[in-house]
Formats: C-alpha cells, sequence, structure tokens
C-alpha cells in the first residue's frame, strides 16, 4: 500500500501544509479541515517517502485521547464523520476516511508546550552539560531516562517549516505570550500528562515526555477559550517507552520516531545535510526495512493504548 504524501483536495482551499497535516479551509469560517497524511519528519526535516496509514493511526490515537481527557481541558474536536462535516468536504470521502476531522478554527498560541517525565532526548543533552532543563537546575547525579522528582514543563518555540523549534525558559515563554496564558497552559499542559502518563502506565508504557498545542477560540457573544488543539499524544509528538524492562541509566526501546531518528543518523545526517545526504539536494529517502519498523512500532503503540 502507497503512502499518502500529499491529500490533493482541489476543490477546497489548502491554507497551510504542516509536517504531516494539510489543513484546508471549510463553507462554514469557523470549522477547519485537519488531514493527516502519511509524511514523517526527524529533525524537522521531512522524508521523501512516508508510512503507509501512518495518518490513520494518528488520528485514531488523537480521537481517543481528545474523547478521555477533554475534563482536563476543552478541545477543538467537532467531528470526524465525514457525513457530519460540511457537503463540499464529503466529495472526497474515499480520500479522507479515517484521517479526517473537522475542527474549531483557533489563534494558535505561538508555543510548543512539552512536558517532560523523563530526563531523555535534548532534555538529557542539556543536563549532561549544564545540569539543567530549559534552563531549569536540576538535582545533580541524574542519570539518563531517569524519572524526574516531578513532571517539567518546558517550553519552546514553534518554528516555521523548515525551521528549527528553540527550547526555550519559562521565563522567555512568559514574556512570549503573556505571563497569565503561560499560567493557562503550563497548568493544563501539567494536567493532562499527568492524566496520560496514568492511563499508559496501566496499559504496560511509560509516557517520556509530549508536546501539546493550543489555540483561543471565540465564539460570538462567548468569552476567549483557550483550547487544546493539533494532534495529542501520538507517537509523532510523544516519547512513549515500554514500561517492561525499563531501567534508568541507559536509553530505552522506542514506540516513537526515535527509531526513525537513528537510522537517519546513522545514514549520514547531520546539521547541513538537511536537502539530502552530502553532495546531493533529492531528500532523504527511508529504506523499506525503516519504514516497516516505523510502521510496526506505531501499529502497536496505538493498539496498546487504545484497546
Amino acid at each position: 500500500m502507497a503512502a499518502l504524501m500529499h491529500s490533493d483536495l482541489s476543490k477546497l482551499t489548502l491554507l497551510s501544509k504542516g509536517k504531516v497535516r494539510d489543513i484546508y479551509a471549510t463553507s462554514e469560517s469557523d470549522k477547519l479541515l485537519f488531514v493527516a497524511s502519511d509524511r514523517i519528519s526527524a529533525y524537522d526535516v521531512i522524508l521523501k517517502n512516508g508510512i503507509p496509514n501512518k495518518g490513520k493511526l494518528l488520528t485514531e490515537v488523537s480521537l481517543f485521547w481528545f474523547q478521555k481527557l477533554a475534563h482536563v481541558i476543552p478541545n477543538h474536536f467537532i467531528t470526524a464523520n465525514i457525513d457530519e462535516m460540511p457537503i463540499e468536504v464529503r466529495e472526497y470521502r474515499e480520500l479522507l476516511e479515517g484521517r479526517a476531522m473537522l475542527v474549531k478554527k483557533a489563534q494558535v498560541v505561538p508555543l510548543e508546550a512539552i512536558v517532560r517525565g523523563y530526563l531523555a532526548g535534548s532534555a538529557w543533552s542539556e543536563y549532561k552539560k549544564s545540569g539543567t532543563v530549559h534552563g531549569i537546575p536540576l538535582p545533580p547525579g541524574l542519570v539518563e531516562s531517569q524519572q524526574l522528582p516531578e513532571p517539567l514543563f518546558t517550553p519552546s518555540t514553534k518554528a516555521e517549516q523548515g525551521m528549527h523549534d528553540e527550547n526555550i525558559s519559562p521565563e522567555k515563554a512568559a514574556a512570549l505570550i503573556g505571563q497569565d496564558l503561560y499560567n493557562r497552559i503550563s497548568t493544563a499542559a501539567l494536567a493532562l500528562y499527568s492524566s496520560a502518563s496514568a492511563h499508559a502506565h496501566v496499559r504496560g508504557l511509560i509516557l517520556a515526555d509530549t508536546k501539546f498545542e493550543f489555540g483561543l477560540f471565540r465564539q460570538s457573544g462567548s468569552p476567549q477559550e483557550l483550547l487544546l488543539i493539533d494532534e495529542l499524544l501520538t507517537p509523532d509528538s510523544s516519547r512513549y517507552w515500554p514500561l517492561e524492562g525499563y531501567a534508568a541509566g541507559r536509553s530505552q526501546p522506542s514506540f516513537d520516531k526515535q527509531y526513525l531518528r537513528d537510522w537517519l543518523v546513522g545514514t549520514g545526517f547531520r546539521k547541513g545535510l538537511e536537502a539530502g545526504p552530502e553532495g546531493t539536494t533529492d531528500g532523504w529517502v527511508i529504506e523499506e526495512k525503516v519504514v516497516e519498523g516505523t510502521q510496526r512500532r506505531y501499529q502497536e503503540v496505538v493498539a496498546m493504548l487504545t484497546s
């Protein structure tokens, strides 16, 4: 089965094309159509080929979490039922089934709301150098993959496509969006992580860290509302580890994109080669065995979380 790299809904207006999602305007001005493609990115680089059915898996797990965590904070999800979408969307039923969501149109808050419960990835790299994570001092003597004393809200900038997100301190984030909005987002993000982490643990998974996005939405005559938007707790935006066999002090086997990142680095990727292997500008093509391995990991974690 071929991966869906581009949605191409020619009769709808494409508003933006992200690393994974294509966002379209609809005939209802306060609603958007989100379409999850099978594209995949690593280190903010979109690979030339995708992972078949990945968009459907991401949609399935996002829908699960939107429903399960709705008690924590309202979200932008309206429906995934094509019959309940505007009439112009229904024409593309065959392509959209299982990978599309109709959502409220919100003003995106320009902040990646990252919550970390364990010391991994860029947080581990920073800690080894300075004993901090996003500038936040941590106790000495922590080791790779160790559970943190308490989950940390560690924001980053929300970069344009092709650019890299930048880890920033809580103080800089608050200055960027305002202290009140920062407080509301950090409180919501930590509560979301706490609930999701508890569910994952029961299902045999560790939610090491994850990224949330938020938006502001106002209906006519109503006060402005903070909404959870975009995807939610997918293997694209979250670091999931198997609970069985977990041990601090080393890297962990992963159900997320780390497998793909490791392959990419092993193939020769480094900063400055985003356009393709050295001497080319053809992009990076994932080997078939890595496509299959990535797909298998995504399928497994979605089944563990939602079944």
